[in-house]
């Protein structure tokens, strides 16, 4: 089968296998893993940052930073596309007792004026404005990236008003490899950052928040609360540190298959519309929406696995594990179908 359902999917390389298999380890909720501590202070350096966290998944390390950003009662500013809100299982709730105030951007992108526009007065009919969190590049919106002029702008808004800024990025690798910015500017934006391995860098497992010290001293408290503490971890902290030495720049290449993916989609006379690729999502809108269920299973049958995605729509996601071969079986696949 052709995995198209995400890049979660991917499988360990041999090079990443070895690297885990090599990892000298500790015990991590001691703090004297030597390959988890060495994994952190790669990435906090990577973006500028002081410290950094390692936890089991990119859920896990959003919802670390929106309870220490945050108090109960206090409010989220997010995307209503966003993955915090929509795919954490109402994580904000439940775990830090916040409300969400949602706003209606451009594919999961909003302004520094929409930010502002959400600030709510200082009177106790109100939560209190705590948090502005974006996301980078936007899944529901189709893996768009965000304009860095504009998260500038949020940044300083943020600043202005006293509210944390965090950063859901779960795929922000494929944002920079196209953007080619630099990471420790990107770092100097946000007071916490999320990034995950296992999407687009093909770790088996594992996310890192970024922040402060103090930050991240909270955070540590916050991931053994929700269980995140793990003891000998260096074997897949191991696959991280392969996949930022390794995996980030192969990244064009999901791209370049994604945007061969979409060209063919446009094309099927099944297929309505499909959104602009920027990076390793293609969103298709079917033509006979009603039939998404008969499409999925008549690529099924063909041998691709893609993704529903809401009523009358496709997701498919090119990753590690896709070839370009497999992207010509597809083609002809798509091209077969009426």
């Amino acid at each position: 089968m052709i995995d198209y359902r995400s890049d979660t999917v991917t499988r360990p390389t041999e090079g990443m296998r070895a690297a885990m298999m090599a990892a000298p380890v500790g015990d991590d909720v001691f703090q004297d893993d030597p390959t988890v501590n060495a994994l952190e202070a790669k990435a906090a350096v990577m973006f500028g940052m002081e410290a950094a966290l390692f936890a089991p998944s990119g859920t896990m390390t959003n919802q670390i930073a929106i309870k220490v950003h945050t108090n109960p009662g206090d409010e989220v500013v997010c995307d209503k596309l966003s993955h915090i809100y929509n795919y954490e299982g109402g994580g904000i709730a439940s775990n830090s007792g916040c409300s969400v105030r949602l706003l209606d951007g451009d594919k999961g992108r909003f302004t520094h004026q929409m930010v502002l526009d959400s600030i709510l007065p200082d009177d106790s009919h109100f939560p209190v404005t705590r948090l502005v969190s974006v996301e980078n590049t936007s899944n529901k919106g189709g893996g768009v990236i965000w304009d860095d002029a504009e998260i500038e702008l949020i940044s300083r808004t943020c600043k202005k008003h006293g509210l944390g800024f965090h950063m859901d990025g779960a795929r922000l690798f494929n944002a920079l490899v196209e953007t080619k910015q630099r990471t420790e500017y990107i770092g100097s934006m946000f007071d916490s950052i999320s990034i995950c391995l296992s999407k687009g860098l093909g770790c088996p497992v594992g996310s890192l928040l970024l922040g402060s010290k103090d930050f991240i001293r909270q955070a540590h408290r916050v991931r053994k609360v929700f269980g995140g503490g793990m003891r000998q971890v260096g074997i897949l902290a191991g696959a991280g540190i392969y996949a930022l030495d390794h995996h980030i720049d192969r990244l064009k290449e999901d791209h370049i298959n994604a945007r061969q993916l979409a060209l063919a989609l446009s094309e099927a006379e099944w297929v309505k519309h499909v959104v602009p690729v920027e990076t390793n999502i293609i969103v298709v809108e079917l033509a006979d929406g009603e039939n998404q269920q008969a499409r999925l299973d008549e690529l099924r049958a063909a041998g691709v696995l893609a993704m529903g995605f809401g009523p009358g729509k496709l997701r498919f996601v090119t990753h590690l594990d896709v070839t370009e071969a497999m992207i010509d079986q597809t083609i002809s696949v798509i091209n077969a179908m009426k």
